[in-house]
């Protein structure tokens, strides 16, 4: 080998194995890198909202915050007239009798009534499921729903049933695309009696991918009325503990 060869050879770097796989390694982490950005920046929940959509959800949150705020401010009062009144004995009955119509609001065992809306949910190829109606009633107690029934066609006539919603209602799947929930049979349409907050309770069902475009990708409808007085007449009868019993 010429001398010019040897020297041309000396002085071009060696790569080793080392700096080739350090090399691969870097290229590996920076493609990684790029698209965990692109995926964190495009895949969103909200990345394909309209700007009124966000607007509406802006709107929904601080409806909420109104709520919790004037609660909040209740019990304060409640609390400085128990503390603090000379007619403390009166002051106390008066706020057991309260809580006492409200417990049975939401118990079931006493009708309310109130603004709300009356939402309908046709179903003309019977495929809704009860996760569909389990998610429609989520999103109305989100949005502040007080009290609720659900209604729908008897299987065997063209009578109405009532179902008044507790903690513990349920929707089960019954025979031929019926919905069974807490044990009554219902067909559609299916209707929720809520008693809320009209504008709020709206506003949360047709967020994009909520309930109105559930619904639709089984063949359904969702309408929404609203109403200066809705009426939850449907009650249920209050049950005794077998096993739970008040702790002193």
């Amino acid at each position: 080998m010429s001398p010019r060869s040897l020297l041309a050879r000396a002085l071009v770097p060696r790569l080793r194995r080392v700096d080739v796989a350090v090399a691969v390694l870097l290229g590996l982490l920076g493609f990684a890198a790029v698209v965990q950005v692109r995926s964190t920046q495009g895949d969103g929940p909200l990345a394909a909202a309209r700007q009124e959509d966000l607007v509406q959800i802006l709107d929904d949150l601080a409806n909420r915050e109104d709520r919790l705020r004037a609660e909040v401010a209740a019990l304060e009062q409640v609390q400085r007239e128990l503390t603090g009144g000379t007619d403390r004995t009166s002051a106390a009955l008066d706020e057991a009798r309260r809580r006492a119509q409200l417990l049975g609001v939401l118990a079931g065992t006493v009708p309310a009534t109130g603004p709300g809306v009356v939402v309908t949910l046709t179903d003309p190829q019977a495929s809704l499921r009860p996760d569909v109606l389990l998610d429609a009633l989520e999103e109305l107690r989100a949005a502040g729903a007080e009290a609720v029934q659900v209604e729908g066609q008897a299987p065997a006539g063209d009578a109405s049933r009532r179902v008044r919603v507790v903690a513990s209602t349920s929707f089960v799947a019954a025979d031929e695309g019926g919905i069974s929930v807490d044990d009554a049979e219902l067909r559609a349409p299916y209707r929720f009696v809520v008693v809320g907050d009209p504008a709020t309770l709206t506003s949360a069902l047709g967020i994009p991918g909520g309930v109105v475009d559930n619904v639709a990708q089984f063949g359904g409808r969702v309408r929404i009325e609203r109403s200066s007085t809705v009426e939850v007449t449907a009650l249920r009868r209050l049950e005794e503990p077998r096993y739970a019993r008040p702790t002193p």
